[in-house]
């Protein structure tokens, strides 16, 4: 048999590791991107995905099919004793695919280089990536294995979807609170078998980060929306008389002075505390490691403050999709409050028991004037936050970083 894909792929690595284990005999040979968009390859693997296996029965692809063939091959149990053990290995394939493999990829691969990094997208996979940390460190509180009392196809799958977690962004930091599930990663990755694959696996101690792209981006994408709008009305305005046209000048004169008008809080005395580069430390680093120690070291208390928000009627809210629609809209509605101030909207709990809070940086010394005219602002409570109290600043910590418990999604308001 033949599987082909890069050799430093995890993906590649979970089918030779249960090979391994099973002694099956499997060619991996070079493999690069040119081989895989061949015609000859192509011919023979319709999906056009790697890994693909060829065996004297046909082909195969898709890295947990191909891993649970091999997996049956041979004499090892990694399918479990019994029909429940099966069912159970499958449990954990599936909770690697559905709560570890997307957010992970989110937030890997733009290290990688391999997709364009989104900041918002990347705090959205952190915490989804806790929140499957948490449910696999209590399942091994009192088990050695995900299933059973050996190695299993599932501690495979799962330990290869952490691969690159383990690898390049889970530091001590992030990693200490899983004693348990960073107890079974290591017992993994150290056995023989998966050693002869992979080698010495290494455990990330400074947690890599992406350069930022998709703020840049979006900037030069707002702008030209408004522009066409109103050129299509100069166009209609040419065959009307010039005493239309000379009060109609007059009257946008009038408007644009209006919206001139200066903004008490650009007046205010310069702060230490320059908000667009809170913005850019937030978007281009960690959270806990760089971005908070930055904010604290930069606070001004004089010039800015910090507001919590508590949704008033989260009795109401019972759909994850109707919720963050809604948080969704607060934020769209937030353009006039975006020059002075910073935001992180977060969703707590689960259907059908879901709750909104989130906590405002502000220009100034109260809620402004922008905010207050928001229709949205006023479906809250508004509570404001005495940052000279250690709890109070770890609560604020918590919504920069979005590891509070019950956590489900959060939207940043930049």
């Amino acid at each position: 048999m033949k599987v082909f894909c890069d050799k430093h792929n995890p993906k590649l690595y979970k089918i030779l590791v249960a090979a391994k284990f099973n002694g099956v005999d499997i060619e991996a040979p070079e493999f690069t991107e040119a081989d895989a968009k061949s015609a000859d390859f192509t011919k023979k693997n319709l999906s056009g995905k790697v890994p693909f296996l060829e065996t004297d029965q046909g082909t195969l692809f898709g890295d947990n099919a191909i891993a649970r063939y091999v997996s049956r091959l041979g004499k090892n149990k990694l399918n479990g004793s019994s029909s429940f053990d099966a069912a159970t290995i499958e449990q954990w394939i599936d909770f690697a695919v559905n709560e570890i493999d997307l957010p992970a990829a989110v937030w890997v691969l733009p290290i990688l280089g391999t997709i364009p990094n989104n900041s918002t997208a990347t705090q959205k996979a952190k915490g989804d990536i806790r929140k499957a940390l948490e449910n696999l460190n209590k399942h091994l509180l009192s088990r050695t294995f995900l299933v059973g009392n050996r190695i299993s196809l599932a501690d495979i799958v799962v330990a290869f979807s952490l691969y690159r977690l383990y690898e390049l962004v889970l530091d001590p930091p992030f990693r200490k609170q899983f004693i348990n599930a960073n107890r079974w990663y290591t017992t993994i990755v150290n056995q023989p078998e998966v050693k002869a694959v992979i080698g010495e696996a290494k455990l990330c101690e400074k947690m890599q980060v992406a350069k930022e792209t998709a703020p840049k981006e979006e900037k030069p994408v707002e702008k030209p929306v408004e522009k066409p709008k109103e050129q299509p009305k100069k166009k209609e305005e040419k065959p009307k008389k010039k005493k239309e046209e000379e009060e109609e000048e007059e009257d946008e004169d009038h408007e644009e002075k209006k919206e001139k008008k200066p903004n008490p809080l650009d007046l205010l005395p310069p702060s230490k505390f320059v908000l667009d580069e809170w913005k850019r430390t937030y978007s281009n680093n960690d959270t806990r490691t760089v971005a908070i120690p930055w904010f604290w070291a930069n606070y001004d208390k004089e010039g800015y403050c910090v507001y919590f928000a508590n949704y008033k009627y989260n009795s109401e809210l019972q759909k994850l999709f109707m919720t963050a629609n809604l948080l969704g809209g607060f934020v769209q509605r937030l353009d006039a409050v975006r020059k002075h101030g910073f935001g992180s909207l977060i969703i707590l709990g689960e259907e059908p028991s879901l709750e909104i809070q989130c906590c405002f940086l502000f220009r100034g010394n109260g809620i402004p004037q922008a905010m207050i005219e928001c229709d949205d602002s006023e479906c809250y409570d508004w509570v404001k936050a005495d940052t000279d109290d250690a709890a109070t600043r770890e609560k604020i910590n918590q919504f920069w970083a979005w590891d509070m418990p019950r956590f489900n999604q959060g939207k940043a308001f930049k």
